[in-house]
């Protein structure tokens, strides 16, 4: 959902009469960021004297602990004793002996005392001085350590900044300990690298989809221009235009209708529901039998039981369709096309294999790319557009799977198609071997 801009003094007016508190609060808000300083609004700064709180609040609580216990600790020595004394007090004929206390001064005492005090007058001072000093100094250090922990950042911001969508080469390429600045770093280049990726994709799709247009369209052209250009054109010359016209409109019609399915295929979103390919492979084979026969070809079926997964119906039944569009294609008349599915442990798999003429070795790693049709003239029909098996290849990644190829020239192809069954932990390898009933000749396991 898109975000909207709302005018904020607009939206405070709005809101009387709803809540006054909340109004006020949001007002109050409002003025307060209005009157902060412009360079306060720099997180540098604020880390500084976040610091800078922290180390001189510290210092304080140090300094200011050491003077006071000094400070009791001087304050609670005696400058006088107590000493008890005989005296003789004459009474009537007698002389009584007693005792009584006396306090009595302590010179040395007093004289300590005086140190002390003047002393203590000396390390306020100090203290106070020391405070100051500290507080500087912890700007300072804020100052300093701010930088080096916004530096990374910086250098991210630089980077991308320079970054525009017509060159996202540059990387930050961050160096140092695997902090979260580094995991920072490396997930922005990560994000550049997909974004690189998508774009040089997306260039060269636009690039092909232009030249694969641009050749019905040169057709349609040259065939009007020359019947129009000649006075002489007969009623013939403007059918056999109009059949050539008629065929390149179709090629085109298919060609944007490929186009528009490889773009929705390429989408991450995919509709989930419980697909059962039992039903798929049947419905496939049974809608193609007629198309089949019409070539002599014998198109047969075979797959296991309850073979449920969670998936895009309509994208499986496009991915089987197109396969066997392409064995068809491919496949002499008097030969055989077999359909086939099952399960291995934590897979499902399905296969469409073929008695065609195979594939070189040259094409396997090329078959998939977009509009690539091979080099013979078989392959070169107009209605042909060269995305089937991309698309093929785009369903079974949007499904995370993937589409192996096993063909030897002059004896036949088969594509096999790897679906995970629901459940199954990521980065779980599929088997390597063809499973049995993959092929033809063989038949399904169980």
């Amino acid at each position: 959902m898109a975000e909207s801009s709302i005018d904020a003094p607009l939206y405070l007016d709005q809101l009387d009469g709803v809540d006054g508190d909340a109004t006020r609060s949001l007002r109050f808000g409002q003025r307060l960021a209005e009157r902060v300083p412009p360079w306060l609004g720099s997180i540098r700064v604020r880390l500084t004297l976040l610091y800078s709180i922290l180390l001189f609040g510290l210092a304080s609580i140090v300094v200011g602990g050491i003077y006071t216990g000094l400070a009791r600790s001087l304050n609670d020595q005696p400058v006088s004793k107590i000493e008890r004394e005989y005296v003789m007090v004459p009474l009537d004929d007698k002389v009584v002996v007693t005792t009584a206390e006396v306090e009595r001064i302590d010179p040395l005492a007093a004289f300590e005392r005086d140190v002390n005090t003047r002393a203590l007058e000396k390390l306020r001072q100090y203290s106070f001085g020391a405070l100051a000093l500290l507080f500087v100094g912890s700007l300072a250090v804020g100052w300093f350590v701010a930088d080096m922990v916004l530096r990374p950042i910086g250098r991210i911001t630089g980077v991308a900044r320079d970054i525009s969508a017509t060159d996202l080469k540059r990387r930050i390429n961050l160096r140092g300990p695997n902090d979260e600045l580094r995991q920072l770093a490396d997930t922005f280049d990560n994000m550049i690298a997909r974004l690189n990726s998508s774009f040089e994709g997306q260039r060269h799709f636009i690039q092909e989809a232009s030249h694969e247009l641009r050749n019905p369209l040169a057709v349609i052209r040259t065939n009007v221009d020359v019947v129009l250009s000649d006075p002489d054109a007969e009623a013939e010359d403007h059918r056999h235009v109009n059949q050539v016209v008629s065929s390149a409109a179709e090629r085109m019609s298919i060609l944007v209708d490929d186009l528009l399915l490889s773009a929705r295929y390429e989408s991450p979103e995919v509709r989930l529901d419980e697909v059962d390919l039992h039903t798929i492979v049947k419905n496939t084979a049974d809608e193609f039998g007629a198309a089949a026969d019409a070539e002599d070809v014998a198109l047969t079926w075979n797959a296991e039981p309850d073979l449920i997964l969670l998936g895009d119906a309509a994208a499986l039944r496009r991915l089987v369709a197109n396969l066997v569009v392409n064995a068809l294609r491919h496949t002499p008349a008097g030969n055989e096309i077999r359909v086939a599915a099952g399960r291995v442990d934590a897979w499902f798999w399905l296969a469409v294999s073929d008695q065609g003429a195979g594939i070189a070795d040259a094409d396997k790693s090329r078959i998939f790319n977009r509009f690539f049709r091979g080099d013979g003239p078989s392959n070169r029909k107009d209605s042909r557009t060269g995305l089937g098996l991309t698309i093929v290849s785009q369903i079974a990644e949007s499904h995370d799977g993937h589409v192996v190829v096993r063909s030897t020239e002059k004896v036949g192809s088969t594509f096999l198609v790897w679906l995970p069954a629901t459940g199954t932990p990521g980065g779980t390898a599929h088997p390597d071997e063809l499973p049995a009933g993959a092929v033809l000749g063989t038949s399904n396991a169980g």
